[in-house]
């Protein structure tokens, strides 16, 4: 049917937007004439005509797919949160007990590999290695650093993606090689107390755009917990083994 169809005697018959407008205004067309519905043929994927209430069954079906789809990915999401929700605070429980920065790295270390499966953590502290001689935390001032990592020092949030040579080596001094990837966020209190990192042998596992919800938690919560531990490190460089922190 055209828009304007005309008949041979030279009269105009309706025009398609008219039918449209009067299924739509007349609703229950279809219910007083049903048998309209196994008369109406479409076609279909398949190359063959079906009916109108064939393609209908064949839309609902779809649809139910796609919601159920939909529920088993909502389902596994709630799922995964469930269980980062279980291992951050396990992760938190253990930093609440930590007495200094040798036990606050074992701990952390310890969650973001066996817990999340990540192969390499750093923290990196601004300061001198006399002030806080603990084995485990790298030291470097805070003027070195901003010439190595730059504009990483200044960001408000993680930084996911891949980096240099140098700055990998900053950050990562003992693995850098190693790292194809790598997120990083500033440790903040009143002022920049250092840089938390976490790195993969994966080139893609930190992408540019990734969320970075695990990294801020951490981050958040250790630039909590630093200011007393490194102010006790000051006073008391000697701290008590942590070897059996975790048993």
């Amino acid at each position: 049917m055209t828009d304007k169809a005309v008949t041979s005697e030279g009269q105009q018959e309706i025009t398609e937007q008219q039918v449209v407008d009067y299924l739509r205004t007349h609703t229950g067309f279809f219910t007083d004439h049903a048998y309209l519905l196994n008369e109406i043929k479409l076609p279909h994927q398949s190359g063959k005509a079906i009916s109108l209430a064939e393609r209908q069954v064949h839309v609902f079906r779809e649809q139910r797919d796609d919601l159920q789809r939909e529920l088993a990915d909502l389902i596994d999401i709630a799922k995964q949160n469930d269980q980062f929700f279980d291992k951050s605070k396990r992760l938190l429980m253990n930093l609440l007990e930590a007495q200094s920065l040798d036990e606050v790295m074992i701990v952390v270390e310890d969650s973001v590999k066996n817990d999340f499966g990540l192969e390499f953590c750093s923290m990196l502290l601004f300061g001198e290695r006399t002030e806080y001689p603990v084995s485990n935390v790298q030291m470097v001032s805070q003027l070195e650093a901003e010439k190595v990592l730059g504009t990483l020092t200044e960001s408000k949030r993680a930084v996911c993606g891949r980096f240099t040579d140098d700055q990998l080596q900053c950050l990562f001094p003992d693995a850098n090689s190693e790292v194809a990837s790598a997120a990083v966020i500033p440790l903040r209190s009143t002022e920049t107390l250092g840089m938390f990192s976490l790195g993969s042998k994966g080139q893609d596992y930190f992408e540019s755009g990734m969320g970075s919800l695990f990294l801020s938690y951490i981050s958040d919560t250790l630039s909590r917990l630093l200011p007393p531990l490194l102010q006790r490190e000051r006073t008391n460089p000697k701290s008590e083994s942590v070897a059996s922190l975790l048993d």
